[in-house]
């Protein structure tokens, strides 16, 4: 398939597939009730889906493009070579590993923690809810994947390939489903680990779980919890936390707690988590 080609069925597949998810959660509920336009659908949808999604997509391709303009690192071709779908296995691979990395260490830093913040704070967890990441987290998400696949020579197709994967991939692990993966849970993530990630029903629960496409990462870093049980409750556990997205992004800049009081803990740091000495 051609780059033009490309361009044209990335959105189409990433919309169809929201579609496909949406119906899917009527049919296989994991936790059941739960409605299609929930409390902050359109929040979510227009706010970070569609507005921030636009933004930020300027905003780092222009980032990458200067980094690379000043370094000229592209023009050594590192991996022009290789075969595109090659090309597209090594970064998807290798971004998870940074992505599980840089997951961590948010919920370890009480300053990182503030651009995870929003991402933890629905609670309804559905396909649409893997959306909402406050723009700095996706400045820092997607300058790490994208810039490496720029300054290695990677085909242009490649990001339009893994923007096609992350997306629909996002949508599952976070998605109303009650599937089960059976033993490819070892390699691959799925619902039934991600959304213990986003719960409040087992503090063994919290900080858990990182990984986005591979739960490899999680088997070798000791991160994996595993219940035999569903979730249901879920959501960061801050009862200040705003509604909307203008809010929600202001919210992250409030001043920190002098003292180290409970509720500042609360507010601070996901559920459970440790008062980071950073």
């Amino acid at each position: 398939m051609t780059f033009a080609q490309l361009q044209i069925v990335a959105p189409v597949f990433i919309v169809g597939s929201a579609f496909a998810f949406i119906g899917l959660e009527r049919l296989f509920p994991y936790k059941l009730h739960e409605k299609v336009f929930r409390d902050e659908f359109w929040s979510d949808l227009i706010g970070y889906g569609v507005f921030q999604s636009y933004v930020m997509a300027a905003v780092i391709g222009w980032l990458c493009h200067y980094i690379d303009t000043t370094s000229g690192l592209s023009r050594l071709h590192l991996v022009s070579d290789w075969p595109i779908w090659v090309q597209v296995v090594f970064f998807i691979i290798t971004h998870d590993l940074v992505t599980y990395l840089i997951h961590r260490s948010q919920h370890n830093s009480k300053f990182l923690w503030r651009t995870h913040e929003a991402h933890h704070a629905p609670a309804h967890v559905d396909w649409l809810s893997g959306i909402r990441s406050h723009s700095l987290e996706i400045l820092l998400y997607q300058t790490a994947e994208y810039l490496p696949v720029i300054l290695l020579g990677a085909a242009p197709e490649v990001p339009l390939y893994k923007s096609m994967a992350n997306a629909t991939y996002g949508m599952y692990i976070h998605a109303n489903l009650n599937w089960r993966m059976g033993k490819f849970i070892y390699f691959l993530n799925g619902p039934e680990l991600h959304r213990w990630h986003h719960s409040e029903d087992d503090p063994a629960a919290y900080d858990k779980n990182y990984a986005t496409k591979f739960t490899i990462w999680d088997l070798l870093f000791g991160s994996i919890f595993w219940p035999k049980k569903p979730a249901v409750k879920y959501g960061a556990g801050d009862p200040n936390f705003p509604r909307g997205w203008i809010k929600q992004h202001l919210y992250t800049f409030r001043p920190f707690a002098a003292k180290p009081t409970e509720s500042a803990k609360e507010n601070d740091l996901p559920p459970g988590q440790m008062q980071p000495e950073n």
